[in-house]
């Protein structure tokens, strides 16, 4: 007889992982990364405006991330991330930059941006890898 596998919702998936930092948090601190890497760092009104919500849900967000230790932020004040942010946002980077990659080559389009940030989020790090190496043999750009 066949073994029983067991499904979740997307948010029993979610639950099982035990991950602190959600998917909301990682595109936060991705984009505060991505500013960061070019003006030093990011503000609340560019984080509002770049991934349009409110400015007052912009605000609580870079908190949530503060108290986990991935960016210093004081109340009106500049964001940076912390080492460890800058380490997790590194890896979220290479994340969308790769999936980005693959998505327009495989679709042979030059913007995939509302794939990857639907995607991106649920890949494993061992399935990136993968899609790395097969781009790589492939000649992909």
């Amino acid at each position: 007889m066949e073994e029983e596998q067991a499904f979740y919702t997307q948010k029993g998936y979610e639950m099982r992982s035990g991950q602190t930092v959600t998917s909301a948090m990682e595109d936060y601190l991705e984009m505060i990364c991505r500013q960061a890497r070019t003006e030093g760092y990011a503000r609340i009104n560019f984080l509002a405006q770049r991934l349009n919500v409110r400015p007052s849900s912009a605000s609580k967000m870079v908190y949530q991330l503060r108290d986990l230790g991935l960016v210093a932020f004081e109340k009106y004040g500049l964001i940076r991330p912390t080492s460890a942010g800058t380490e997790l946002g590194a890896y979220l980077l290479y994340r969308h930059d790769l999936l980005h990659r693959f998505f327009c080559w495989v679709n042979g389009t030059t913007d995939e941006l509302e794939q990857v940030e639907q995607v991106e989020h649920y890949i494993h790090k061992e399935t990136l890898h993968n899609l790395e190496q097969l781009m790589e043999r492939c000649g992909a750009p």
